[in-house]
Parts: C-alpha cells; structure tokens; sequence
C-alpha cells in the first residue's frame, strides 16, 4: 500500500537543526540576512512578515488573508517576534524566538507525526480489484442509498466515504473533485449516469469511474498529508505527575485570564484556560475534535463549571487540575482516535523555504 512507502514528519529534522549550534547559528546568520532588506542590522514588521509566512506554511497554515482563523495564529507569531511592539527585532531576539517557534513544531510532530503519502492509483486499483471490493461497496451502498438522489450523486457519496487505505485523495478538497474526479464522471455516458439506482448498476457503474480516477491519478498523482492521533489520557497523566511542570502550565493559563478588583476570575472562562492548558496535557483545542468536545461537557457538568461563580486563584488551579483527572480517566477508559488527510497544493520542496538552509549549512 502506498502509505508504507509514506515520508514521515517526526520533527526529527527540526530538532537536529536547533540542537547543533553551529548550524543553528549559520542559519539564523542566512535568514536573517536575506530579510534585512535595508541592511540596518534590524527586521522591522514588514521584514519579518516572509519569515511568518514561511513558518504558517511549514506548521500547514493556509496562506496570509485565507482565512481570519489562520489569519490570527499569523499575528500571534509576529507578536512573538516583535513582543506586541511595533519595534525592530534584533538578530539575537530572532534567533530566540524562531529557536522556540521551531521546538514548538518539532514537539508536536513528535507528538503527531505526519505521513506525506502520494496518491497514484495504485492502491484503488489494488482495492477495486480485489476480492473485498464488492462487499466493501454493497456496505457503502447501503448507508448511502436514496430514491432521491442520482446515481452521479451516490458514485460523488461513495467516493467520499473511501479513504486514502483504498487509495482515494479527500474528495471533499475541491481541486480533488473538480480535477480528478468530476472529468471522469462526464467521460461517461450521460444516460448510465441517469439509471434508476439499484446496488447492481451503483456496483457495475462505481467500478468504471473508479477505474478512471485511477487512471487520471497515474496521470495527476496527489501528495496528501495523513495524520493520526489517539487520545488516551497519557498526556494528562504526564502533565499531573510532573508538579512542577503543573503548576507552571496552570499559572500561565491563569495569567491570561480576565480578573476582578479582588483578583477572582468568574469558572466561565476555565474553557478558555483549558485551551491554554491543552497543548502541555497532549489535548486538542476545544472545538477541534467533536468527540473530545462531548468529553470535556460531560466533565464540566460534573465540576458545575458552567455556573460562573467568582472564585479565587487557588480554586480555579483546584478546579482545573480536577477537570483534567477527569478528563484523563475518561479518555483512558475510551481513547478516541481520530485521523485526518489534507491535500498539499505546493509542492513540499517549495511550501517552506524556512526549514531550507543553504547548502553550505547542510554539509556543516
């Protein structure tokens, strides 16, 4: 299958290019001398904003002005660079900055490693002609079918449910739809397309679009990003052994959160300082995975965390602590897996020139 022969992102190249001084230093040296345009020794806000783009790109981000989302994780980086200031940034505050920045995304490849997979047809051929293909598509079938609907609408429906183990790139990335899978459904002939829908025609007719997807992604093959993730409760538990590191995490988190003349803080926003808490406990941002999202409901109705009570520092970090052993002993009885694959558009030598050092760097 093709995802064996997957290029896996570990974050191991990140690490061996900050932790070896020399190199690390040569690269800061480069980088920054390719954006100090007017050679002041300074990057001003406009010279750094490459050197964020080329980090949004490596950590996946759409490009600047996609989307207000990723839009807003690009201003946290330059806040990080310019400490919310509109100053010059020094090349030794740069170094620091990018040096955290890249550990940061090494630590959470680490944590969740992704597989560069390329989609060329040979796996759906494998899946098309093999002998689980038809109860596979009969089971699809079944879950999909409809009198409503065209037999086009359920190939598009079943195509959707396959994944990249049957060699399908995302059919919901538009460019996979518009390019690869929609010029083989109007290859066909019209009128196959407009039969009444049994499992027999949907099975005759799904075989012969696959079989050109197929053989358009021979012709087009398609570099998808594939990761997964398992959440067992390991990260909290981790997080909850190491009392340091703990309460380090919950001051942080508390720092951030509005206060009252007295110093209380109202329990409605232990939502937002769970999200603060998240990435040191091995945790999804609230709102990212639904299952996660019912999990941590379900605890926070336990702790009545929705009452937006006033309660002093200590009890909020007593109350956070509790809401992550609940959350640890909920996950450890029912992990929750979840796996997602993302079609890369840029060609992956060009994406990022921020983790390309010059050759001379590289033979250091």
């Amino acid at each position: 299958m093709g995802r064996k022969s997957g290029e896996v992102l570990d974050g191991s190249n990140i690490m061996e290019l900050v932790g070896n001084e020399k190199v690390f230093s040569n690269f800061v040296d480069h980088k920054f001398h390719e954006l100090d345009r007017d050679r002041d020794g300074k990057l001003s806000v406009k010279e750094l904003q490459p050197a964020v783009a080329d980090i949004g790109a490596a950590l996946g981000l759409p490009s600047p002005g996609t989307t207000s989302r990723s839009d807003h994780i690009y201003s946290q980086v330059l806040n990080e660079f310019t400490h919310g200031k509109q100053e010059k940034v020094s090349k030794s505050e740069f170094q620091e900055v990018l040096s955290d920045i890249l550990l940061g995304m090494a630590a959470g490849l680490k944590r969740d490693p992704i597989v560069i997979l390329r989609i060329d047809g040979e796996d759906l051929l494998e899946f098309v002609n093999g002998s689980g293909y038809e109860a596979e598509m009969a089971s699809i079938f079944s879950q999909i079918e409809s009198p409503d609907r065209s037999l086009h609408d359920h190939i598009i429906q079943a195509l959707g449910k396959l994944t990249v183990e049957q060699g399908i790139p995302p059919t919901s990335d538009s460019w996979v739809l518009n390019n690869i899978v929609e010029p083989v459904l109007l290859s066909q002939d019209g009128s196959d397309l407009d039969k009444p829908v049994s499992q027999e025609t949907f099975l005759e007719e799904f075989k012969v679009v696959a079989l050109g997807v197929a053989n358009r992604l021979k012709e087009q093959p398609v570099i998808v990003a594939h990761s997964e993730n398992t959440f067992d409760g390991s990260g909290v538990k981790r997080l909850l052994s190491n009392k340091f590191e703990l309460d380090k995490t919950l001051n942080s988190a508390i720092e951030t959160l509005p206060k009252d003349r007295n110093g209380k803080m109202s329990k409605e926003y232990l939502r937002l300082a769970l999200d603060t808490v998240a990435p040191s406990a091995g945790l999804p941002p609230v709102g990212a995975i639904e299952e996660m999202d019912k999990v941590i409901g379900e605890v926070f109705k336990m702790v009545n965390a929705d009452d937006a009570k006033v309660i002093k520092e200590e009890e909020y970090k007593k109350i956070l602590t509790e809401i992550l052993g609940s959350i640890m002993l909920q996950l450890e009885g029912n992990p929750i897996s979840v796996s997602s694959n993302s079609v890369v558009h840029e060609p992956l030598d060009s994406s990022s020139t921020l983790l390309q050092p010059p050759s001379s760097e590289t033979a250091a």
